[in-house]
C-alpha cells in the first residue's frame, strides 16, 4: 500500500531484457538503504518486488502483464523514475490510498504554465472515464494528485513547483506516456453496485421494496 507521496527520484542504471519481461537495476541513494529483498517498492506508480539490493540500489523484475499495462517497458538506462516506499501503518496518509496496481496508460496532451504552477492535461482511454470525478484523486506515475477539470476524455491537474522539482513531472512533454491508477474506493463501489444491479436484474419484477433493499 502506498500514498502517492514520492520520496525520491531514482535513476535506472541497468535494463536486462528477459524472455518475456525485463530486469531493472535502479539507483536511489535515499530510499535504497531502507529496502531489503522481498520488499515492495513503487516505481513510477508500479508496485514491484525487490529481488536484490545493496546500499543505494535495488533490482526488480517486471513480467509480461506489467509491461502490457504500464510504461515500465519504455524505461532505459538513465531514465529517471518516481520512487515510493510502502506505507507504514503508523505513518500519516498524506496523499490517498494507492495500491501500485496501474489501471491504464494515459498520454500528456497539453502543458500550460501559470505564474506559480503548471497545468497538465492527460488523455485517458475512454473505457476508464467513469472512474474520474471533479476534485477526485488520481495517481499519475505514482504521484497522488487532485483532478481540477474533466473535458471529454481528458483530465487536467495542477502541479506546484515542489512537485515539479521532486518528481519526474519536469521531464514530461506533450506525448509522454504516464501510468494511471484510479481511486481505490471508487473501483470497489463500482464493483459492489454492479454486483447488486446484476442480482436485482435476475429477479422477475423490480419493486420499490427491492430498490430500497439495494440502497436506491
Amino acid at each position: 500500500m502506498f500514498t502517492g507521496i514520492i520520496e525520491e527520484v531514482g535513476t535506472v542504471r541497468g535494463v536486462e531484457k528477459l524472455s518475456g519481461g525485463v530486469r531493472l537495476r535502479i539507483y536511489c541513494p535515499q530510499s535504497g538503504p531502507e529496502l531489503k529483498i522481498n520488499d515492495s517498492v513503487a516505481v513510477n506508480g508500479v508496485c514491484l518486488t525487490v529481488i536484490t539490493c545493496d546500499t543505494g540500489s535495488f533490482e526488480t523484475v517486471a513480467v509480461e502483464e506489467t509491461l502490457i499495462k504500464t510504461t515500465t517497458g519504455l524505461l532505459r538506462s538513465n531514465s529517471r523514475v518516481n520512487i515510493e516506499l510502502p506505507l507504514r501503518f503508523n505513518d500519516r496518509l498524506g496523499g490517498h490510498l494507492v495500491l501500485g496496481h496501474v489501471d491504464t496508460v494515459g498520454e500528456v496532451s497539453a502543458i500550460g504554465k501559470r505564474e506559480d504552477s503548471w497545468m497538465f492535461t492527460i488523455a485517458i482511454p475512454q473505457q476508464f472515464l467513469h472512474y474520474i470525478i471533479p476534485v477526485g484523486s488520481i495517481a499519475v506515475d505514482g504521484v497522488s494528485l487532485t483532478i481540477a477539470r474533466i473535458v471529454g476524455n481528458t483530465v487536467t491537474i495542477s502541479i506546484i513547483p515542489h512537485t515539479m522539482d521532486h518528481t519526474i513531472f519536469g521531464s514530461y512533454a506533450v506525448g509522454s506516456k504516464v501510468n494511471i491508477e484510479f481511486d481505490l474506493v471508487g473501483k470497489y463501489i463500482e464493483r459492489i453496485m454492479k454486483h447488486d444491479a446484476e442480482s436485482v436484474s435476475g429477479r422477475k419484477t423490480i419493486t420499490e421494496q427491492i430498490l430500497k433493499e439495494h440502497g436506491y
